[in-house]
């Protein structure tokens, strides 16, 4: 799925202020929504949506049935009916106060948005935002005054700094919809209100979940369980680990069969991995699909933590990237080392 891109106009917005249920500290409902000029409109469009970076796609979901959401049985009033989009923002605002009971929840401005024209994996469609502003910036106000100039501090929201927002695409209703989420606060015991308790999301099986699963199984099957039943050098896991993501940016597709033969290799190593497979599957609720498209962003996003590193003592950290022929392990009167073979320094 392409990265998300906004080319749109607002609609309208709807604004309330939720404040903080545990401190019963109320909600204050505006009555109409508001419509706001092109210019002012281009900067609240950079505000709403210039959070949203990553290709990590969720979907509304209930454990019993999805038409007990919420948020999806609103949002799909909306699309249904886009002129009674602000009563239903109401109703969003209200259910997200019922939310907010955590003590350390802030109370902050609530904003649900109507965009036109999203476009989104070359589609262009609707979406519905859903954002709160948590925190206030201080901003210095400099103006002439007689000979001179003053200067005069005031709170606002910074537009680069977007604290909580979920864009909810008007496609794959009966999957939920797609939405794309942003939370840069409450990320202690409250963290959970937004994502989980307010809008009720799981992430996609997309072919980024996959990646990203397929890889997280792979680094903990190598760092974890591969020492538990073989004996193996930290320079094997190394190699283990630059053989996966080489695997991963060369190809377009995965296959765990391909996968298994061209990185793993040793048939009862395989087996090993397999049945890793099943138990962290189970552990972990995660669907594996043994085969799928990967995604490229999913693969760079992983790959920082495939660190091939050895570290001796709290002397020397030893970064493998390459050929694992050209490393040696021994020990003699010294003590233990490492032959490291090489053409040039660099």
């Amino acid at each position: 799925m392409n990265t998300i891109f906004i080319d749109a106009q607002i609609e309208a917005i709807s604004i309330h202020w939720i404040g903080n249920k545990a401190g019963d500290e109320g909600i204050i409902v505006s009555k109409t929504n508001i419509r706001i000029q092109s210019e002012l409109s281009n900067l609240m469009t950079h505000y709403f949506v210039s959070g949203f970076k990553q290709q990590e796609f969720y979907q509304l979901f209930h454990d019993t049935d999805l038409k007990y959401n919420e948020v999806f049985d609103f949002i799909s009033d909306i699309f249904d009916k886009p002129d009674i989009a602000h009563e239903q923002s109401v109703n969003l605002a209200k259910h997200l106060y019922e939310q907010s009971t955590h003590p350390k929840i802030k109370g902050g401005e609530f904003y649900v948005v109507y965009f036109k024209d999203c476009k989104i994996d070359g589609k262009t469609i609707d979406a519905v935002g859903l954002f709160k502003s948590e925190n206030k910036d201080t901003f210095l106000k400099v103006y002439p005054s007689g000979d001179g100039f003053k200067i005069e501090s005031q709170q606002g929201v910074n537009i680069n700094k977007l604290d909580k927002g979920a864009l909810i695409f008007n496609t794959d209703k009966e999957n939920g919809y797609i939405v794309a989420i942003v939370d840069n606060t409450n990320r202690g015991a409250g963290a959970n209100y937004w994502i989980y308790d307010f809008l009720h999301v799981r992430q996609r099986k997309d072919e980024y979940y996959n990646t990203q699963n397929m890889m997280a199984l792979a680094k903990n099957f190598v760092l974890k369980e591969l020492p538990k039943t073989f004996d193996v050098y930290k320079t094997d896991q190394a190699e283990l680990l630059n053989k996966t993501t080489k695997f991963f940016k060369a190809n377009d597709t995965f296959d765990i069969k391909e996968f298994a033969n061209e990185v793993i290799a040793q048939p009862e190593v395989i087996d090993s991995f397999n049945q890793y497979k099943d138990s962290y599957s189970k552990e972990r609720d995660i669907e594996f699909s043994d085969s799928f498209r990967i995604s490229d962003t999913a693969v760079k996003r992983q790959a920082r933590a495939f660190k091939s590193v050895i570290k001796l003592d709290t002397n020397f950290h030893i970064y493998i990237h390459g050929d694992r022929q050209l490393i040696e392990q021994g020990e003699d009167n010294k003590g233990k080392f490492y032959k490291v073979y090489y053409k040039e320094e660099l």
